[in-house]
């Protein structure tokens, strides 16, 4: 492979544009299965929890992408991630707290503490990993993700193609061990090391960073975005009538399998629309709306649940059909608007006030030029 010369400087604004898509197939999961089923397209998002395994996969894609080369010291590197996720996750667990204040259930504190120290997912007891704010277990992941990532990129960085094909293999193999090798654990234990344990979601993020060196050195996908688009949308619909055959309850039923056999077709999509933006083709998905939804991805994703349980709390489930139909587009709209308002006015100003703390940003350890552009930032 050769070096794409200036590669750092190239924005990858399809990357932020599928972050939206990903995040909404996470906000119709939550809609169908918490407030009513949508005939035709809750079959279709009835597994759209793999919008999270797409967000890990991506993380390894674009922090490879940005880092390789950089030499930022590994202290700066997290410094960076912590200003970029935790004031909006302490913002969103304050709200889910408020809410449930409100709805008077009660809040294990401990949890709430787990969570605001992103250690929330290694606890096996579901009152931990979903406590505060229940769609911010991914963080306690990711933060594990980023704490490995500096050992990962001198690791891996300065190979040859082969050994990054190879890793690639690798981690898709072990999955696939893994995923029955857990079925004898009981099914609390067992949902919980395979969908919420740091340890292995690990394996979609390195399958991200060898992607996303093989990127940075040239290599090209060998599918098209249309093709890769296709092979995620017709793997989803496969889980239709697996669904119908096998109960959720059974490890190899749909649920796991959507997350668990997504990770190299996400990576599949990702690379593509990345590979599209290099070669200078349009792709739909960096339009000024689709970079604004996109940089408001991540607050949609940690927002939406908590407008889902206080809107389901005060106006009860709706009644099948039309109204179901209203209630998901009434929820769309304040969830989407009020993940705007948190993006301009906690998650943004936050983190630029955060990186610009005396002593965290020093001049000599500059940013990487991609890491400028918020259109390449992964949540």
């Amino acid at each position: 492979m050769t070096s794409i010369p200036g590669a750092g400087r190239d924005r990858l604004p399809s990357l932020t544009g599928l972050r939206f898509w990903a995040a909404l197939l996470v906000v119709l999961y939550h809609l169908s299965r918490q407030v009513g089923a949508v005939p035709g397209l809750s079959e279709t998002v009835w597994y759209g929890r793999s919008g999270v395994t797409f967000f890990f996969v991506l993380s390894g894609v674009v922090l490879a992408w940005t880092y390789d080369g950089a030499r930022v010291p590994a202290g700066v590197f997290l410094w960076r991630r912590f200003a970029r996720i935790w004031p909006l996750l302490a913002f969103s667990v304050g709200l889910s707290v408020a809410v449930w204040a409100v709805m008077d259930r009660a809040v294990s504190l401990k949890a709430v503490a787990a969570t605001l120290l992103l250690v929330h997912a290694w606890f096996p007891q579901p009152v931990m990993f979903t406590g505060g704010n229940p769609a911010a277990w991914s963080l306690s992941d990711e933060a594990w993700f980023y704490l490995t990532f500096p050992a990962l990129l001198a690791l891996l960085a300065g190979r040859r193609a082969r050994v990054w094909a190879w890793t690639a293999v690798a981690v898709t193999c072990a999955a696939l061990v893994l995923w029955p090798a857990l079925s004898g654990l009981t099914p609390t234990t067992r949902n919980w090391a395979l969908d919420y344990l740091p340890l292995t979601r690990l394996l979609q993020f390195v399958l991200g960073v060898v992607a996303g060196l093989a990127l940075k050195h040239g290599w090209r996908p060998p599918v098209s975005l249309p093709v890769a688009a296709g092979l995620v949308i017709g793997w989803h619909l496969v889980l239709i009538p697996w669904h119908e055959a096998v109960p959720d309850a059974l490890w190899y039923s749909p649920y796991n399998a959507s997350q668990w056999l997504s990770a190299p077709l996400f990576a599949a999509l990702i690379c593509a629309a990345a590979r599209a933006d290099l070669d200078g083709r349009r792709t739909g998905l960096g339009g000024p709306w689709m970079l604004r939804l996109g940089h408001w991805s991540f607050a949609w994703y940690l927002i939406h649940e908590i407008v889902i349980r206080a809107a389901v709390f005060h106006w009860g489930k709706p009644a099948p059909g039309s109204a179901t139909l209203m209630f998901w587009a009434g929820v769309l709209v304040v969830s989407l608007a009020a993940a705007g308002a948190a993006y301009h006015w906690v998650e943004h100003p936050a983190e630029r006030w955060l990186r610009g703390l005396p002593g965290r940003s020093p001049a000599n350890h500059a940013r990487p030029p991609a890491e400028t552009d918020r259109t390449t930032t992964s949540r």
